[in-house]
């Protein structure tokens, strides 16, 4: 069995709880509230700076050519398309960038990008590539899931669009094949290493989910 396969069934249970979550239930059906999605996004918006940043971290330690490249043009791609997608539903919102950038980082917001950088910046490049697929795939997945069901004229079409797009199943299904290759060729106590920097990512996507539909604040002075 793969490293991806093994992993994903490993943390299954997990999935499912993210899938059945009340944010996403209502972002299929619509009736999300604005003020859930404006958190959502806002916090979206600082994690995948971060995530871009992870990227280009692994990029320029990638063991192949065609690693360095992908990783490269996903950073380059998160920013583009991800972003796209935010200025849009900023300008609902009446948000501007400064607005948005003066907003701060929620404590799973940092917590999850801090996990991340710290991977990128000291981890080996397997664990990196690991922690990384989690955000990926759970997003595929949940886009198709929410695709299947989503209510007609839905609110967030735009973002049930973004991650249900046959490319991003591709990118995803190219993720997974570069972290099965690193898997195929890392020591047992790397792989270990894989697998609990993917559960801690899985986690930490529960988290992310979770401290929207909360409206998570930092505690008042």
């Amino acid at each position: 069995m793969t490293f991806s396969r093994n992993a994903w069934e490993a943390n299954t249970g997990l999935y499912e709880t993210i899938a059945a979550m009340p944010f996403n239930k209502e972002l299929a059906a619509g009736t999300l509230s604005g003020e859930r999605f404006r958190h959502y996004i806002v916090q979206d918006a600082h994690y995948l700076k971060a995530y871009a940043r992870v990227y280009a971290m692994a990029s320029a330690r990638a063991d192949t050519e065609d690693l360095m490249v992908t990783m490269a043009d996903w950073a380059a791609g998160t920013m583009r398309a991800e972003r796209s997608l935010h200025e849009r539903y900023f300008e609902e919102f009446g948000l501007s960038a400064e607005e948005v950038a003066a907003i701060e980082p929620t404590p799973t917001c940092l917590a999850y990008t801090g996990f991340l950088t710290e991977c990128g910046a000291v981890a080996p490049l397997e664990v990196t590539i690991a922690a990384m697929l989690p955000c990926q795939w759970v997003y595929w997945e949940v886009g198709q899931a929410i695709a299947a069901q989503a209510a007609p004229d839905n609110p967030f079409a735009a973002w049930i669009a973004t991650y249900s797009a046959e490319g991003f199943g591709e990118a995803c299904a190219q993720g997974r094949a570069e972290t099965d290759r690193l898997a195929a060729a890392a020591t047992p106590a790397v792989r270990a290493r894989m697998h609990h920097a993917f559960r801690k990512a899985m986690q930490l996507e529960y988290l992310f989910w979770d401290s929207s539909w909360r409206l998570e604040a930092w505690p008042a002075g």
